[in-house]
């Protein structure tokens, strides 16, 4: 392991906005901040909003920066890429700001229901081998764990340079009779002057400088479930 990694680990035992639990805090079992995130982590009640597969936060942070109204909780198993989310929002003294180094398989240990107004994936794999579809953090698998702690009608946002992603979220919502709020196959050329959307991550100016389009949409968890596969051609 390099010199770098060893040190980030070191300094993300300091931050008070990253929390890092052992796997045997959340496997089959609730985390000791399910349900209290309101009153034990942010101290307010505002609504909570997370960022799953967050990377290195950069999304997270500026939505919290944008929201000051909001709390923010990103979540990723890498801890390395956390390091720069948890430092650049105690830098800046971004108080609704938190992160979770955790699997996404384990997200429900975490959160009560009704505990969550919104979900963000941003350009997560897409896993584009069929075979691993349960695996797309937008799958029926997952919006199955979603639909335990988001509120109802809660809103689920992807963002993604990939079209197969995009076209496969999009058929699981129309198979499951979800709302669809926004669709687009090309971001920028539909979508102007949106702050938030506008937001755009290291990875995301990548996939731009190849002329990538970058796709989104937005829709409600208007049902509890339980949510099936699409079935696509």
């Amino acid at each position: 392991m390099g010199k770098n990694k060893l040190q980030r680990f070191a300094e993300n035992e300091t931050f008070s906005n990253l929390v890092q639990p052992a796997f045997e805090d959340v496997f089959n079992c609730d985390y000791k901040l399910k349900g209290n995130w309101h009153f034990d982590f942010f101290k307010n009640t505002n609504p909570i909003v997370l960022e799953l597969g967050c990377g290195k936060g950069e999304y997270t942070v500026s939505l919290a920066r944008m929201n000051p109204d909001k709390n923010f909780i990103g979540v990723d198993i890498k801890g390395a890429r956390l390091w720069r989310g948890a430092k650049t929002a105690t830098e800046e003294n971004l108080v609704n700001v938190g992160f979770i180094r955790t699997r996404i398989e384990h997200i429900k240990s975490f959160f009560t229901p009704g505990e969550v107004d919104e979900i963000w994936v941003t350009f997560p794999d897409p896993q584009l081998r069929p075979s691993k579809a349960s695996k797309r953090l937008t799958s029926s698998r997952f919006l199955n764990f979603y639909a335990q702690f988001l509120k109802p009608g809660g809103l689920i946002h992807l963002k993604t340079d990939s079209q197969l992603l995009h076209s496969y979220t999009k058929a699981l919502v129309e198979q499951n009779n979800l709302t669809m709020q926004i669709c687009t196959s090309n971001l920028y050329a539909e979508v102007k002057d949106d702050p938030i959307l506008g937001i755009k991550t290291f990875y995301e100016q990548q996939f731009l400088e190849q002329g990538l389009p970058i796709t989104y949409l937005r829709f409600e968890l208007s049902h509890s479930g339980p949510f099936h596969e699409p079935v696509l051609d």
